[in-house]
């Protein structure tokens, strides 16, 4: 689709971005036709359209569907945008810092006013990679909050001992979720015990790359976790597709059990766990009561040269693809997303944090479709405006059928 002149959603004010705000005549999956008003980063009230008033800065979101935001619970910040780069991706703080820095706007400006990038520590990288995200993050402060999982490449034998070591490290140093991949250790079950007991020491969440094509391990696994809090999630499991469906409903089962969230990868895999791509069985995990959230995985890296990080493609996937109905898909690149993330719910109601994405549309399912033009509100304030407008040649035949079209404003 070609892009043309941008024509964004009208503000009463040149800056829409800070104070109060006052969303206008966007609608709701419901049908409904609002007015929120947002103030101190949370929706102070929603009322039918006109009916609100406020010294606030107003955003017309006429023919514009509101949604919570979306959420990113699986990125790769330190390899994103590598892919075109000659040779091996360069792992300089510089580099790795600017990387972070413009995929983290990218994927904001799909939605995800929040981010838990999968980070490798140890091998070559050291600490660096891990304390230029770090630096990125703090930066992004007020744009988009960004969580960072440290992720090891060995932990158990004499060669893990420094990988355990790190990891100890990089949890001191700022690494809000332990993470890892249990599938390349030679004891995967070690492994995954010295990231879980990590984390209970430290109060930290877990979220581990697995295959889950070993349902004996990922049973081990769940027995572990189980129990643990703030939480575990496991991803992105694509080798539960392989296994046959009552294997595969046990350990469903047993992940349920354990409170254990599923995070797939509807748009490919990651470099971390090679040949991983797939999702997996999603409503069969869902209705043994997992919790699934989508992620995007590999943002044009090597592992997917083409990835695009944006969360509407993923639910768009899960429900084209894989059996989900349209609102469960966006729940999970959204709710789902922000649970296995440890961030507060989302609705649009008064009280709730002010995390929302306009899609340009009338219902979900057209936002899903053709999620072109979209409008990102984080903390209380507009962070990014995407436009794309669609033009044709004079057509008599259009206009005899009345078919709508959208131009450029005046």
């Amino acid at each position: 689709m070609p892009d043309s002149q941008p024509q964004q959603p009208h503000s009463a004010e040149p800056d829409a971005t800070s104070g109060a705000l006052l969303l206008c005549g966007a609608r709701l999956v419901d049908g409904r036709t609002v007015d929120v008003r947002v103030g101190a980063g949370r929706i102070e009230a929603v009322g039918t359209a006109g009916s609100l008033s406020a010294h606030a800065a107003r955003v017309d979101l006429s023919g514009f569907l509101l949604l919570p935001a979306a959420a990113e619970p699986h990125a790769h910040s330190d390899t994103a945008l590598s892919a075109l780069r000659e040779g091996p991706v360069s792992y300089d703080a510089q580099d790795v810092q600017r990387r972070t820095t413009e995929a983290a706007l990218l994927q904001l400006g799909h939605g995800a006013t929040a981010l838990r990038a999968h980070v490798r520590v140890g091998d070559v990288q050291g600490l660096g990679s891990l304390e230029a995200v770090l630096q990125a993050r703090r930066s992004l402060r007020g744009l988009v909050d960004l969580s960072v999982v440290a992720v090891p490449r060995l932990l158990t034998g004499a060669a893990g001992a420094d990988g355990l070591a790190m990891l100890r490290d990089a949890v001191r140093m700022g690494a809000s979720v332990v993470g890892g991949c249990p599938d390349l250790d030679p004891d995967p079950t070690g492994y995954a015990e010295a990231v879980l007991d990590l984390a209970a020491e430290y109060g930290r969440p877990v979220d581990l790359h697995t295959d889950g094509g070993d349902p004996a391990r990922l049973g081990r696994l769940a027995a572990m976790a189980g129990g643990l809090r703030p939480g575990v999630a496991v991803g992105p499991c694509g080798g539960l597709r392989r296994l046959p469906s009552d294997v595969a409903a046990r350990a469903a089962e047993q992940l349920a059990a354990a409170g254990v969230t599923v995070v797939c990868l509807p748009q490919g895999g990651c470099g971390t766990l090679p040949g991983s791509a797939g999702t997996p069985p999603v409503r069969l995990l869902r209705a043994a009561g997992v919790r699934v959230a989508a992620g995007s995985g590999a943002l044009r890296d090597v592992a997917n040269p083409v990835g695009r990080g944006d969360p509407l493609e993923a639910a768009y996937l899960l429900a084209s693809c894989g059996g989900l109905r349209p609102d469960e898909a966006y729940a999970a690149v959204s709710s789902a997303a922000r649970e296995a993330m440890g961030l507060p719910p989302v609705r649009i109601e008064a009280g709730f944090p002010a995390e929302l994405l306009a899609v340009r549309g009338d219902s979900l399912e057209g936002a899903l479709s053709l999620a072109y033009s979209r409008v990102v509100v984080h903390r209380g304030r507009v962070v990014a405006r995407t436009s794309a407008v669609r033009e044709y040649c004079d057509s008599a035949a259009a206009v005899a059928l009345g078919l709508p079209r959208q131009g450029r404003g005046a």
